[in-house]
């Protein structure tokens, strides 16, 4: 199997004007996470009320669902400019002591994959979120002196995929906590109605349920493939996206009806015609596709377990029976995810000693 066959038509391209362009710029017009929407506004309404920076805030979900929309949202709602960061990125304390004594009154930091900050800036980030100061620490050894630096009141937003990874003491230091779910279909549609809008692009009722229905429930991908489809209807068609359109350009990108693309039928055709359905460890089923094993578990798998395709054990992945079946095959008979699970109280079938 070549890399060439496993291109994901979910994979990052160069069409970042376009995806910048359908993004909400206020909360009235994000669609979805209604709660959370709710939750925003009141916080932010209350702080512009008393005149000042709003609580910090934590948003977490899965890739896609509009973290870093919402950040700049909160921004734009405040009126207040932004600074936008990575985890990643800032691997010293110093880094981070540059980026928060440049900021303005009222301003809002956003970090994201905050669960991948450097401890020694983790540490830093801690007095600067309470008392809004940070020490910075000049010299080595006995003769290293810190130096305190106020810094201006603001409001920081961390986005993370994995909240789990947050320590703590990082996360009680945010006053307000929110997680993003999945979009309805009903919500994908007219989040693509809107989109189609913006881009000019015309399309039918039947062919956005169409696109909507593929899109795993995640706006970023929806608004990817909306595009991808246009470019089919505006070469191939008449410029309409209607639904004979949408399923031809989806063919072509190789989304099936699930929305599973080249990669995710991958690792369930080896999981099934390789390995007899498993259990198999990640490391061996990422060699089988030849991808990396943090691709195949944060990538792929996530999304075929929430679609009842793939099941985690604590032997090894397996497929179930819709997996199975989705591939157009016969699932084992007598063979069950139930099965699969180690007996605690036995070993190798015999009464444990």
């Amino acid at each position: 199997m070549s890399d060439d066959d496993l291109v994901s038509p979910y994979a990052e391209d160069a069409d970042l004007d376009a995806e910048a362009s359908v993004r909400p710029r206020r909360l009235a017009d994000f669609i979805a996470q209604h709660r959370v929407r709710d939750q925003l506004d009141l916080l932010l309404q209350g702080a512009m009320k008393r005149g000042t920076a709003p609580d910090h805030i934590l948003l977490s979900g899965p890739p896609g669902l509009g973290k870093t929309t919402l950040a700049n949202i909160v921004a734009a709602e405040l009126g207040t400019g932004i600074r936008t960061t990575s985890g990643p990125v800032i691997e010293r304390s110093g880094d981070l002591a540059a980026i928060l004594t440049g900021l303005a009154e009222g301003d809002v930091l956003f970090i994201d994959e905050i669960h991948r900050i450097a401890k020694p800036a983790e540490e830093l980030l801690y007095s600067a979120m309470e008392d809004f100061r940070v020490d910075v620490v000049v010299g080595k050894g006995p003769g290293a002196t810190a130096i305190p630096l106020d810094v201006e009141p603001f409001t920081l937003v961390g986005a993370t995929t994995r909240a789990g990874l947050l320590s703590g003491p990082m996360r009680d230091r945010f006053g307000f906590v929110a997680h993003l779910d999945f979009y309805s279909q009903g919500d994908l549609d007219l989040l693509l109605r809107r989109s189609a809008r913006i881009l000019g692009v015309e399309i039918t009722p039947e062919g956005a349920a169409e696109v909507a229905g593929r899109s795993r429930g995640t706006p970023r991908i929806a608004n990817r493939l909306l595009r991808r489809v246009r470019d089919y209807a505006e070469v191939r068609g008449d410029g309409v996206v209607d639904l004979p359109t949408a399923k031809a350009a989806l063919k072509v990108y190789d989304v099936d009806d699930l929305g599973l693309d080249r990669l995710d039928r991958a690792v369930l055709r080896a999981l099934i015609e390789s390995f007899r359905g498993g259990p198999v460890g990640l490391s061996t089923l990422a060699v089988a596709v030849g991808e990396q094993a943090d691709t195949v578990e944060e990538v792929c798998e996530p999304f075929l377990v929430r679609a009842g395709l793939l099941a985690r054990t604590p032997r090894g992945r397996i497929a179930t029976d819709a997996g199975w079946l989705h591939l157009g095959k016969t699932p084992p008979e007598g063979r069950s995810i139930a099965a699969q699970q180690p007996d605690l109280f036995t070993r190798n079938g015999d009464i444990s000693p």
